[in-house]
């Protein structure tokens, strides 16, 4: 039984892929008094977090903030653009897809789930789960469709159950290639501010996401981010909806404000965490994201196991999956590395459960955070019997040690 008065000395290490450790400073944030929401000084907090969002997302149009989880955000994506019986097309990349899929199915939509088809011997009952995002699987089915029927294609941007980031411009690609008018749709939940992600760029016409990943925020708060094509497909969609309904909040955030009551606390944590991403300048962030993942990679491959993710191009700068070896239940290392080591390693999700477990590496950390998760995983998987090739800890050292950051930092005045 779990004893909720035992309380280690030390930080506890959060290595799951988000929640994300929040920094001391936006939990100093946090802990402001409460303002009225209908205030002066709330517009102004309004206006400023809606506007820094807009830098994350890479567009210059609206983004909806919800006091939800991504979960939330995936339902209003899809509310506010579809209608009963809307036929959507979605692809299996991983858990998370699958939970999407789930959801849209029980609104009332009709869901077609794409796969990859092939034989994986590391995951024979989840071959999809080790890639990224086929487009010409897409491309083609798409172009099959010559009524156009399918309204939007759904993918998942980086897959937090597997550690695959998919190339989101290629889906993109594939939809104008084959003159298709389905809408595009990319959850970044666990991608954004930590993967490289463009939602203009890309055309994307909703983004989903949310604040306890690269943003370094407790849950609890989520995004849509809208292109004005997706604006205009809402005024004719006819799935029922008013909690999570665009126009009025669109409409009331152009003064700062919403029509129901936000998460204002929440609200001064992503205040501080843009001023944060700002300060050290997004490309310099994702740039650290990546160096990072390099790092715990080559830990694993010294290790001897082998990485969730099964293509190198699509490599996710946010997770590491490990597969541990045939008979092993990764759950029960898990166990093991928590109670002795006082460390969170995130589970395998559905189809690889017991089979995987994920490293976390994104959001506030630094290289001596990942040595010691590094540490606390190699003592771990030793302790349970699992016979390793060499130390992962002493290359993911070597790595960091010849692969230093590129970031110049800022002299005081």
């Amino acid at each position: 039984m779990l004893d909720l008065d035992f309380h280690p000395t030390g930080h506890h290490f959060l290595q799951i892929p988000g929640p994300s450790p929040v920094p001391d400073r936006i939990l100093r944030a946090m802990s402001l008094p409460t303002i009225d929401h209908r205030g002066p000084e709330f517009g102004v907090l309004g206006l400023k977090v809606l506007k820094g969002i807009k830098a994350i997302f890479k567009t210059q149009h609206p983004v909806v903030i919800y006091p939800a989880s991504g979960t939330g955000a995936w339902e209003a994506a899809l509310a506010n653009t579809m209608s009963p019986g809307d036929h959507v097309l979605m692809y299996e990349s991983g858990h998370f897809a699958s939970l999407w899929q789930k959801m849209a199915t029980r609104l009332g939509l009709t869901t077609e789930f794409l796969a990859w088809q092939g034989k994986d011997d590391a995951l024979p009952n989840a071959p999809s789960w080790r890639r990224g995002v086929q487009a010409d699987l897409i491309e083609e089915r798409l172009k099959k469709d010559t009524e156009h029927r399918i309204k939007a294609v759904c993918v998942v941007h980086n897959e937090t159950s597997t550690g695959v980031t998919s190339d989101i411009a290629a889906v993109r690609e594939v939809i104008d290639a084959a003159k298709h008018p389905a809408l595009l749709m990319v959850d970044t939940i666990s991608g954004l501010a930590s993967a490289d992600y463009r939602h203009d760029d890309w055309g994307v016409d909703v983004s989903i996401s949310g604040s306890q990943k690269g943003l370094m925020l407790p849950p609890g708060m989520s995004f849509n981010a809208l292109s004005p094509r997706a604006l205009e497909v809402m005024k004719t969609a006819k799935l029922p909806r008013a909690f999570w309904a665009w126009d009025e909040i669109v409409e009331m955030n152009t003064t700062g404000y919403w029509p129901y009551t936000p998460n204002t606390n929440l609200l001064y944590g992503l205040s501080e965490a843009l001023d944060m991403l700002e300060a050290e300048g997004l490309d310099n962030v994702l740039a650290r994201h990546q160096r990072w993942a390099a790092g715990v990679r080559a830990g694993v491959e010294a290790w001897g196991l082998t990485i969730q993710c099964a293509d190198p191009g699509v490599y996710s700068p946010v997770l590491t999956g490990v597969i541990v070896p045939d008979g092993v239940d990764a759950d029960a290392v898990r166990r093991l590395i928590y109670e002795r080591f006082d460390m969170s390693l995130g589970t395998g999700l559905g189809k690889v459960k017991g089979r995987m477990f994920r490293i976390g590496h994104l959001g506030f950390s630094n290289d001596l955070t990942l040595l010691g998760t590094m540490a606390g995983c190699e003592m771990g998987l030793k302790l349970a019997g699992i016979k390793l090739a060499g130390s992962g800890v002493q290359a993911s050292m070597d790595y960091f040690a010849s692969h230093t950051s590129q970031v110049v930092l800022k002299k005081a005045a």
